[in-house]
């Protein structure tokens, strides 16, 4: 080895060198996870951002009064299977009245159990699912379609009695009266709120049908019970006029 190589080997090797720049890494930052909520409004949340948070209230409202008269008619039949000639709280006129209707097949359409008993099946599973909701129970799905399916059973119905009671029977029962009432209003406020929370989707047409009934939600609702009222007052008006 050579002289020059050795001195040249001996600077090289006296050279500090500069550090080399390590790449750090900057620490990761993690994106937030776009977590679904609860409810997701599809259009004019706006219009009815209260029913995201008070369903829950919503169920138990109408499961309580629709359980109330439900009960409340059980009673009626009982004391009329007792004494078929005794008086009923129900029977208020010749038009409004229960009596007629407790002893007819369509007062037990479904398997010969009397319709009052479907009643409290049904809206005390709206006051406890309601109930539940306010406690924190949180339903997946398929609870909430199936529920809705269950309502729109109800309401079929109801639109079935309100015919037999028009037209039919011909005779009006208080309570029953009270039941349409919420099952409707139940059904309703329910659908909106389900495809608002994406448990029902709509595409085309049937979205801005749902824009439109999100908009209208409480004209369509009074526009139905109006028009219920309507053909209630023309049915009977041979009766109501004596009243005038």
């Amino acid at each position: 080895m050579s002289p020059k190589t050795t001195t040249r080997q001996k600077y090289a090797s006296s050279k500090t060198k500069p550090p080399t720049q390590s790449r750090v890494k900057s620490p990761s930052v993690t994106k937030p996870s776009r977590v679904k909520p609860a409810v997701e409004a599809q259009a004019h949340p706006q219009k009815l951002s209260w029913l995201d948070r008070y369903v829950s209230y919503l169920l138990i409202i109408c499961g309580a009064i629709g359980l109330s008269a439900s009960i409340a008619l059980a009673i009626e039949e009982f004391k009329y299977l007792k004494d078929p000639s005794g008086p009923l709280i129900c029977d208020l006129n010749p038009v409004v009245g229960c009596g007629s209707i407790l002893d007819s097949w369509q007062g037990h359409a479904l398997f010969g159990v009397p319709n009052q008993i479907w009643g409290i099946a049904m809206f005390a599973s709206l006051l406890t699912i309601g109930a539940s909701i306010l406690a924190g129970a949180v339903y997946r799905r398929w609870f909430w379609q199936a529920l809705q399916v269950g309502l729109l059973a109800g309401v079929t119905f109801v639109g079935w009695f309100m015919y037999q009671s028009l037209f039919v029977l011909k005779h009006l029962c208080p309570f029953c009266m009270i039941a349409w009432v919420v099952t409707l209003v139940g059904f309703w406020y329910l659908l909106l709120y389900s495809i608002r929370a994406e448990h029902i989707h709509l595409r085309g047409r049937l979205g801005r049908l749902n824009a439109f009934a999100q908009r209208h939600h409480a004209d369509i609702i009074v526009f139905i019970l109006l028009a219920i009222v309507g053909a209630i007052l023309w049915r009977f008006w041979y009766y109501w006029k004596t009243l005038l």
